[in-house]
């Protein structure tokens, strides 16, 4: 019994180094390197900063190029609300009624959406069909885009949550009156609680740090996403690395933030549904 407490304990404490060397050692080397000066960041050294200019930096990151970094955090809260709103509504859609309502379609539609996870998305098609729309450089087009690009695999997240929910709910639901509309947002969505916090956080996170997605179907500095503005603290002259691992620090801040209080329920949302079935 004893050594068995003892494996746990040094388990645990290798669990908790190897945690530390992995997440926390890069986030301090971020902080250091952003509160250094040009030229001491230059050298990319772990090392205390010559001189502490930790918030001159912050406030060079936050008034250059005219304060560009609010309008990306503007553009980049606009496409992650509505691209997360979209992909979980129809994701959990989709789900359901292909959990619940099998027919000789369901192989055809299992096809596309393992093909969305395995099948990588092609560029230059997609900006032709965004032309063709009249959406290529706009925000409706790009939340499209990101709304597309994580509905495969949310659709698989709540298929998986869906089967464990009695069907007698779903039969006691129309027995009262109720339409499939009314049944599936009054009865089985408020059930899919814990699927959709970690649908909802993971995809919010997804598209927060998404960088080809805007880069490729969202040009222009009207249109910059927080993750486009690290384009402007490097060039083929000059890089002011300094200012890019502040600018780096000020987007890492709300993914993290957002883990931190909702990791319990992102690991209830991808357990449960393995757990119950």
């Amino acid at each position: 019994m004893k050594a068995q407490r003892t494996r746990a304990w040094i388990t645990g404490v290798i669990a908790v180094v190897v945690s530390v060397v992995v997440f926390l050692v890069p986030f301090v080397y971020v902080v250091l390197q952003a509160a250094k000066d040009p030229a001491d960041a230059q050298t990319l050294a772990f090392s205390w900063p010559k001189q502490f200019l930790f918030f001159q930096n912050l406030g060079d990151v936050l008034t250059y190029n005219d304060g560009i970094i609010f309008r990306a955090f503007v553009n980049s809260t606009i496409l992650t609300v509505f691209s997360v709103a979209v992909t979980t509504v129809f994701a959990a859609m989709v789900g359901y009624v292909l959990q619940r309502k099998p027919s000789r379609w369901n192989p055809v539609i299992n096809f596309f959406v393992l093909a969305g996870l395995i099948v990588p998305p092609a560029v230059v098609p997609t900006i032709w069909v965004l032309q063709g729309l009249g959406l290529y450089k706009t925000m409706l087009g790009m939340i499209l885009i990101e709304a597309t690009f994580g509905l495969s695999f949310n659709i698989l997240l709540f298929r998986a949550f869906v089967a464990t929910i009695p069907k007698e709910l779903d039969e006691a639901a129309v027995i009262d009156g109720s339409g499939p509309i009314r049944m599936f947002f009054r009865v089985i969505l408020p059930l899919l609680r814990p699927v959709l916090v970690t649908v909802i956080v993971v995809q919010a996170v997804v598209v927060f740090n998404d960088f080809a997605g805007p880069l490729y179907f969202l040009p222009g500095d009207e249109n910059a996403t927080v993750q486009l503005t690290l384009y402007q603290f490097q060039g083929q002259s000059q890089s002011f690395y300094n200012l890019l691992f502040m600018d780096i620090l000020l987007i890492t801040i709300p993914p993290l933030v957002m883990f931190i209080f909702f990791n319990r329920q992102i690991v209830a949302g991808l357990t449960s549904g393995a757990v119950k079935g």
